[in-house]
């Protein structure tokens, strides 16, 4: 019940209007994304919680490291619990320049147990390309802990992946330029045909009529006003400043494994009638024991078998919801019967296969 409350109380916040987003938020430039980059690396000075001497890969790559750096070693005689293999991934952001820092993540790729307090040694980061455009080194940061020991161990999250914040310098960038024709185009990060004749139609408000028009459901091309040729940067600042109401298809979330629910503010529902109780069995067995009496000539000990049956069904109060209502009252109307955030899942199933429900619902 009280989750239902905070549930409640969270779809009172959702506003009953469309949103206004700056057009930065909800499109971006055509041409202008993220690149991702990988690497392969090892990360050092573990407190013998790194990768065990079955891990071949991680022995060789340490073997091979040491040989570079012009110490021979037997390979028979390496320890590697000190050490983990990983692998450092990252997205190089656009108009990234050589000496800018990004953040990238570490994860064990062996058997180590944690790389909490580890370093990450010198790992070169490429692009699909093949090309290296970044170099990752430095401290690992985990937010997690491992201990134990033979009999019993405590750990909190995730011990064998971790970052560091700034922990690449990048060494290439991609090239990209400005287009230098007077068209731009915009791509939308949602589909939504009325988000993108909103984002047309506040262009066209500022800069004048046939600046810009709608191409299908998730572009926008722009045409330059001819007091901007040469300002190409103020121009865009100006455009991805402008507020747009935004819209989106009527959805709910459900995620049945955490009994969490997520509506959007468009839901409604036809007129429709719910009653929901709930059924619990509950099943117990037990053994009773026959014996013959004290100083008995016949009779043998038995063991019966005895099953317990307990059977209780609450009462199911049926609500009827009016067509067209909110969605606020949608749960204060569930809340009435006393559902709680799983059984509202298998109301809103249920409404929607008797085909009431017109909004899209999504099961995670």
């Amino acid at each position: 019940m009280r989750t239902m409350k905070w549930l409640i109380i969270l779809l009172l916040f959702l506003p009953g209007t469309l949103q206004a987003a700056r057009i930065k938020d909800i499109a971006r430039l055509e041409g202008v994304r993220y690149n991702q980059l990988v690497g392969y690396g090892l990360v050092v000075g573990l407190n013998g919680t790194g990768d065990s001497y079955s891990t071949e890969f991680t022995t060789q790559t340490l073997v091979n490291m040491l040989e570079r750096m012009g110490v021979t070693v037997d390979r028979n005689k390496v320890k590697v619990d000190n050490v983990a293999a990983v692998m450092v991934t990252s997205e190089l952001p656009p108009f990234t320049k050589p000496g800018n820092k990004i953040d990238v993540t570490i994860s064990s790729i062996g058997d180590a147990e944690s790389i909490a307090g580890g370093t990450l040694l010198m790992t070169p980061l490429k692009g699909p390309d093949g090309k290296v455009y970044a170099v990752a080194q430095g401290p690992v940061v985990v937010g997690a802990l491992s201990f134990g020991g033979k009999a019993a161990k405590v750990q909190k999250n995730h011990p064998t992946a971790g970052r560091i914040p700034g922990g690449a310098l990048v060494e290439r960038e991609v090239p990209f330029h400005l287009p230098s024709s007077d068209k731009l185009t915009y791509r939308v990060e949602e589909t939504d045909f009325t988000t993108v004749s909103h984002i047309a139609d506040a262009i066209n408000r500022r800069f004048g009529p046939n600046t810009s028009r709608p191409v299908d459901g998730a572009s926008v091309t722009i045409r330059v006003p001819d007091d901007y040729r040469g300002r190409m940067v103020k121009f865009l600042s100006e455009v991805e400043a402008l507020d747009v109401k935004t819209d989106s298809p009527a959805r709910i979330v459900v995620n049945e494994k955490t009994g969490t629910i997520v509506m959007g503010q468009d839901v409604r529902i036809d007129t429709v009638a719910v009653s929901h109780g709930n059924l619990s069995l509950v099943i117990s067995e037990s053994a009773d024991v026959s014996q013959p009496a004290p100083f008995a000539s016949r009779g043998r000990t038995v063991a019966v078998p005895k099953t317990d049956i307990e059977v209780n069904e609450e009462d199911g109060e049926l609500v009827v919801m009016n067509m067209g209502v909110s969605i606020s009252e949608i749960a204060q109307a569930l809340n009435a019967i006393g559902a709680s955030p799983r059984d509202l899942i298998a109301i809103l199933q249920a409404i929607k296969a008797a085909g009431a429900l017109h909004a899209e619902l999504v099961v995670l």
